[in-house]
């Protein structure tokens, strides 16, 4: 595991950011987040491994390794508890679309990284999971938010211009993820 240095300004900027006011007015998901000041936090929960994360995760151009480490084991496999590097590009839409409802409300994680297994076991119980999904190579996050409705998340990540979106209206949660620009669902 590597260690980041940082300025003492930057830890105080740290420890003093309640909040990141994201500006998304990039179409890339490496310039997403231009605008957002020096600190980017992620905010979510996990109700099948009863789990909870709200750390900050880049500070002054550069993401802080362990955080990202944290956020893989966080976006874990649940069934098989296998962890993939989720793709910071991923975790920057979600942080930018959370940031765009305006809520304090953490995101809850309904699918982060896939197993191969897993992906596979869901697909043979719903037409609605991809073969070659993107949850099996760490691009993708399935989300929700009892404070805002699906469509408003949706228009969120839709927004951020940086990679797909999908609405699931009927199951309550929003795909998103850092491939090319796409949207589905109703």
């Amino acid at each position: 595991m590597t260690t980041t240095s940082f300025s003492r300004r930057a830890l105080m900027r740290a420890f003093a950011a309640t909040t990141v006011a994201a500006a998304p007015v990039m179409a890339n998901a490496t310039g997403l987040l231009r605008g957002a000041g020096d600190i980017r936090r992620l905010n979510m929960y996990n109700g099948r491994a009863g789990e909870s994360l709200n750390m900050i995760y880049w500070i002054d151009g550069e993401y802080i390794a362990p955080a990202l480490e944290e956020i893989n084991y966080f976006m874990r496999d649940w069934r098989n508890d296998q962890v993939m590097t989720i793709d910071p590009r991923t975790i920057d839409i979600m942080t930018a679309a959370h940031n765009l409802l305006e809520t304090t409300e953490p995101f809850t994680l309904l699918s982060g990284y896939r197993s191969p297994e897993t992906n596979a076991m869901l697909r043979a119980r719903s037409s609605g999971v991809a073969r070659n999904s993107r949850h099996m190579v760490g691009e993708a996050a399935d989300l929700q938010l009892q404070s805002r409705s699906v469509n408003q998340m949706f228009s969120a990540a839709r927004s951020c211009n940086a990679g797909g979106v999908g609405r699931y209206s009927s199951s309550n949660f929003v795909h998103m993820d850092c491939g090319p620009v796409r949207t589905w669902g109703g």
